[in-house]
């Protein structure tokens, strides 16, 4: 664990809310859209819980061993090797499992026994069942616009979370932040997020989400390196978000509109 406090602005009672759910140790489920600052909230709120953070990037790949652990070959011998999940549970850290929906379904169940009151994590090719330590939370990260009927998660799994909901805040919340991120000067930090608004309107018209505040952050830093403001948000949100001609004009457009 860092001992430099990371920076993340508080939009609504997200502080307040996984303080209470992590003194009753309660699995949380956060959220909402890509790069909207799930990952940093987590940062921070395990620098000021003081607890380490393992944080665990699932893939729709990703297995059970991954998370738990493997027998793994050694001279004359095999050796069990704990997964990131398992080390949390021992250890007492917080386990951010990011973008839990890309996992395959059978890979989340191994979770579903540290969601109770049980804290049991089972490993099963090891014949060992791990009691939680006392610290230990299980974090997740959900992004609702990606909902389909292949990937999404089980009702089942979803039930036993307690959520918190992020969203991209208002529009000088938002400049601030991305001003204090990227270094930008804070007209800049507002002419960005701006292009970010409008190109959220296009979400639904053939875009599956618009700009990020990551992306934002990307664009004012390009911008701070020599970059034109129209050939940064070209580069860092208009070509990263589509490859359709006809959105990629029309948000070139609104980067038009908004420069002016």
């Amino acid at each position: 664990m860092g001992t430099t406090e990371p920076y993340y602005r508080p939009v609504a009672d997200e502080v307040a809310v996984f303080e209470a759910a992590y003194r009753h140790r309660l699995p949380v489920m956060l959220k909402g859209p890509t790069g909207c600052g799930k990952t940093r909230f987590l940062e921070y709120m395990a620098w000021r819980l003081a607890r380490p953070l393992v944080t665990v990037a699932a893939h729709e790949d990703m297995t059970a061993a991954d998370l738990v652990g493997r027998y793994l070959l050694a001279p004359g011998q095999t050796v069990w090797h704990d997964g990131p999940l398992t080390l949390a549970v021992r250890s007492g850290a917080i386990c951010y499992i990011d973008e839990i929906v890309e996992a395959r379904q059978d890979t989340t169940v191994v979770i579903h026994p540290l969601t109770d009151s049980r804290r049991l994590l089972p490993l099963e090719k090891k014949n060992e069942v791990v009691a939680a330590h006392a610290d230990f939370q299980l974090v997740v990260s959900y992004n609702p616009g990606y909902q389909s009927a292949v990937k999404d998660l089980k009702e089942s799994t979803k039930q036993r979370f307690i959520g918190i909901d992020f969203g991209y805040p208002a529009a000088e919340i938002e400049a601030e932040i991305v001003a204090r991120e990227s270094g930008a000067a804070t007209s800049l930090a507002a002419m960005l997020v701006r292009i970010g608004q409008r190109s959220r309107n296009l979400r639904g018209q053939g875009l599956e989400e618009g700009a990020s505040t990551r992306m934002l952050i990307h664009a004012a830093r390009l911008t701070l390196a020599g970059l034109g403001l129209e050939p940064a948000a070209r580069a860092a949100i208009v070509l990263p978000l589509t490859d359709d001609a006809d959105l990629r004009e029309a948000l070139g457009a609104a980067v038009a509109a908004c420069v002016g």
